[in-house]
Order: structure tokens, then C-alpha cells, then sequence
């Protein structure tokens, strides 16, 4: 087993509310390997964006991380500085945020936003960033490249759009790619096409992806591990096949029933979809030393309501955090 290439080791974020300290990431452990694919996934409001603005260090201003590890290449970036950082976002490690028409300047053309990475990271010309800039956009499979190069964001489609998100963050080909949900608002062929382009990306520059996401099937078909987060904390982490197979958490499971071809997957004889009953709770009800997911369990005990279960290993590589050893799939949330 390669070592790691990113390292998160109990990752603790807080909010400062009106009401006190709040942590949004509570405790997380997690680690991707070179060329390695990881899903994070969860509802709204789980902490995965969270997690992945805290990897880069651009977290809102009433955000702070308090304890933990953020290693890149054996790097803490927990204790590095701001200068460093900005040395490291776009080189090193690089993100595509979720809403592309808001994460691109209008004010200036997709080839110009390419090259300006370009310059301040490799310290290119500006003929030779505009030229490096057309091969990436070649290399997203966006057709006419020196022509689309002149555009501005308006002038594309979301998926366009969001390929040159892509070209920007690989342009200086880092080690690691955070994807936050790089598919939203597009629809089933783009997305598609998206994975597709991320996985070729992947097999060519080398770069480890972590691809954040509220959808099971993406992950199914993107990812080669997963970890399950529920209201700022891992619940399940494992290779996808495994989760999939074999899912321990009743939050997981519950993700998987809601995917219809998951589950046709899983038995040709399930065909019933369910919904999670209940939300993610407020904020406020974060840090509980409790399993937070009991309100929605159809497997609640006492102990769930009272003391906070740990990752424990129940296969090889696969854990969950659940006081249950056992949980039937057929009766979650029947």
C-alpha cells in the first residue's frame, strides 16, 4: 500500500455562533492514495464542502480549525501560512467548486483565467500561458480550443463552463483535485461525459480526485473508496464495492435505497425505493456526545441517545461508526 499522498487525521472545525462554538467537522480521519479516486459523500449540510474548504484553507471567517492534521506530502497545512498556502491552492492541490458560472470571473475571457494560473505558478510568458492554455482547454475536450479560448463564461453552457473549471484546476497538474459535486445542475449525458473526462484526467496526469457528492450512483461509478458523512462526521469509510455490497450504517444503507439501480444491483428482487425519514439536524445540534443519526434510525437503542459511537472495523479496510453489529438491510426504513 503507497503512502498516502493526503492525510487527514481527527480534523476538528469550528463555527462561532451566537450560541457558542460549534464544530461542523468533528473528528474526521481519512487519507487518499496517489492516483486514488474518493468519494465523500452525504445530504446537505453533512460537512463535505465543509471538509474540502478546511483541505484548502478557505474556510469562512467564522470558521476555524482547532485540531487535527491536514498533511499533503507529509506538509501540515493546519500550521502552514498564508503565503505558503497560496503557493500550494492551484499548484499543489487544486479544487472545482460547485457552481462554475459563479466561480469564474465574466469579466475576463476562459483562456485569460487559464494562463493567469499558468504565470503565477510556472511563471510562463504570456504567449506561452495562452498557448499552454489552448492545449488545456484541448486537453477538456472543448472543441474549437483557440476560438472557445476568446470566450468569456456567459458564452458557454454549464458544461463547458465546467470543463474549463477543470482545465484550470489541472493546469498545473497537483497532486491532489478536490471535486465539490462537479456535476450539479447538468444533466445526464454531461455528467456522463464529466466522469468520463475526471477519470481520463486522472489515468494521464496521475492526480488523486476527491469527488464530493450527495449521490450514491456518482460514486458508484466514479469512485474506488468511499466515506459516508452525516452532520460533520464519518459513519462509514471502505471500498466502494464493499459499501455497496455490504453497507453497515443505517445512513448508508439508506443512501443506497434511495438510487434505484443501486439497489437492482445489489438484488434484482428489491425494487422498493425509500426515503430517509426526518433532516440533518440544525447545527446547533452538533458535538452531541450522541449518535446523531438515531432520531432517524429505525434501529435506535439507549446507549445510541447518549454516548457517541467510534470507528470500529468490521471487514478489511471497511469502518463504521455505529453501536450495532449487525443491521438488516430489508428493515432499514421499511
Amino acid at each position: 500500500m503507497p503512502d498516502p499522498i493526503l492525510s487527514i487525521k481527527n480534523l476538528t472545525v469550528i463555527f462561532k455562533t451566537r450560541s457558542g462554538d460549534v464544530p461542523v467537522i468533528d473528528d474526521v480521519s481519512f487519507s487518499i492514495a496517489p492516483r486514488e479516486i474518493l468519494g465523500i459523500v452525504g445530504e446537505s449540510g453533512c460537512g463535505k464542502t465543509m471538509t474540502s474548504l478546511a483541505i484548502m484553507r478557505l474556510m469562512p471567517e467564522q470558521g476555524k480549525i482547532t485540531s487535527g492534521s491536514i498533511r499533503l506530502s507529509g506538509e501540515d497545512l493546519v500550521v502552514a501560512s498564508e503565503a505558503r498556502m497560496c503557493g500550494l491552492r492551484g499548484n499543489e492541490i487544486s479544487m472545482v467548486f460547485q457552481e462554475p458560472m459563479s466561480a469564474l470571473n465574466p469579466v475576463f475571457s476562459v483562456g485569460e483565467q487559464i494562463a493567469e494560473v499558468l504565470k503565477t505558478h510556472q511563471g510562463l510568458s504570456n504567449s506561452e500561458a495562452r498557448e499552454h492554455a489552448i492545449e488545456l482547454l484541448e486537453s477538456v475536450k472543448i472543441p474549437l480550443p483557440s476560438q472557445r479560448a476568446n470566450d468569456y463564461p456567459h458564452q458557454l453552457s454549464g458544461g463547458m463552463r465546467q470543463r474549463v473549471m477543470i482545465a484550470i484546476a489541472l493546469a498545473c497538474k497537483p497532486k491532489v483535485l478536490i471535486a465539490d459535486e462537479p456535476t450539479t445542475a447538468l444533466d445526464v449525458t454531461v455528467q456522463a461525459h464529466i466522469f468520463e473526462l475526471l477519470h481520463e484526467l486522472r489515468d494521464q496526469t496521475g492526480t488523486s480526485i476527491i469527488l464530493i457528492t450527495h449521490d450514491m450512483a456518482s460514486v458508484a461509478e466514479m469512485a474506488e473508496r468511499v466515506m459516508v458523512m452525516y452532520a460533520g462526521r464519518k459513519v462509514e469509510e471502505g471500498p466502494v464495492e464493499e459499501i455497496l455490497k455490504n453497507p453497515l450504517h443505517p445512513y448508508t444503507q439508506g443512501l443506497i435505497r434511495c438510487v434505484p439501480h443501486l439497489m437492482e444491483t445489489i438484488s434484482p428482487e428489491r425494487k422498493d425505493l425509500h426515503e430517509i425519514p426526518g433532516i440533518v439536524p440544525p447545527i446547533s445540534h452538533f458535538g452531541r456526545n450522541e449518535c446523531l443519526f438515531a432520531p432517524r434510525c429505525c434501529f435506535v437503542e439507549d446507549r445510541c441517545l447518549n454516548q457517541r459511537p467510534l470507528d470500529s472495523k468490521r471487514a478489511a479496510k471497511h469502518l463504521t461508526a455505529c453501536w450495532q453489529e449487525n443491521t438488516n438491510f430489508e428493515k432499514v426504513f421499511a
